[in-house]
């Protein structure tokens, strides 16, 4: 099985070098195509005004002056033109995606490439205490627990043009409770916000950040699943067509 093993961190991620142990431990055709500077919330984006620049780093691993989505294209297209990867591995992200998060992340579209060019495709991501300055994400949770998952996963199989989101809790590998298959959650519509700062000069600018305890840890959902101690699996689908709001649309136009 080749594998093809990317993320939105940037190429000296910590989480990337725990994903290569994870995939080594699955195929011994393991490719890294990542991007060279962190592409954090870079979401599905492309890059189309101007060239991608593409450097080998060691064997069958490299880097990509691009987004998440760049990678995967150059790695399909051009790094493994010659035979296309069989599984797509983004992440492990530090933080958690779940929840709106899978809209803005740029791990999150890594696999949503991967899916749309016909790859079983699995983005992961490590869930940690962004409020604790000293607290760093226990890469000892998804570095042991993380094969034996993806493992799991290919045999259960999965539709095409469905990728899966895994989040794993902040919790060490024996602390972590379980597997639950989840929905996406929601949070509350605070979960964003703006801080606004002077520079030297006195010319204001203005930092995004997150509301940590922002969320409705409904059951069933990934929020409710990390937050409680287990590994979240969710499926997301590709096709983002509401089937019943175009019936009843239909309806009211046929009148």
């Amino acid at each position: 099985m080749r594998i093809l093993v990317t993320n939105d961190d940037g190429i000296e991620a910590a989480g990337l070098d725990v994903l290569q142990h994870i995939a080594s431990e699955l195929s011994d055709d393991v490719w890294v195509v990542a991007p060279e500077t962190d592409q954090s919330g870079a979401a599905h984006s492309l890059t189309l005004k101007e060239p991608l620049r593409l450097r080998r780093l060691k064997d069958r691993i490299y880097a990509v002056k691009g987004t998440p989505t760049d990678c995967v294209i150059m790695a399909v297209r051009q790094v493994l033109a010659d035979k296309a990867p069989d599984l797509v591995l983004s992440g492990v992200n530090r933080g958690a995606n779940l929840s709106d998060d899978v809209t803005y992340s740029g791990t999150i579209a890594g696999a949503i490439e991967g899916t749309l060019l016909g790859i079983r495709s699995i983005a992961l991501s490590m869930a940690y205490n962004y409020d604790e300055p000293s607290s760093e994400p226990k890469w000892q949770t998804p570095m042991m627990r993380g094969a034996d998952l993806i493992r799991r996963l290919l045999e259960a199989g999965w539709p095409e043009n469905i990728l899966l989101n895994v989040n794993f809790p902040d919790r060490e590998p024996d602390g972590v409770r379980g597997i639950h298959v989840t929905e996406q959650g929601k949070r509350d519509q605070d979960f964003l916000r703006i801080e606004d700062r002077l520079d030297t000069r006195g010319t204001p600018y203005y930092w995004l950040g997150f509301n940590a305890r922002s969320a409705r840890l409904d059951e069933g959902t990934d929020l409710w699943a990390v937050h409680n101690g287990f590994i979240s699996v969710t499926p997301l689908n590709l096709n983002l067509t509401h089937y019943e709001t175009c019936r009843k649309l239909q309806q009211s136009l046929d009148k």
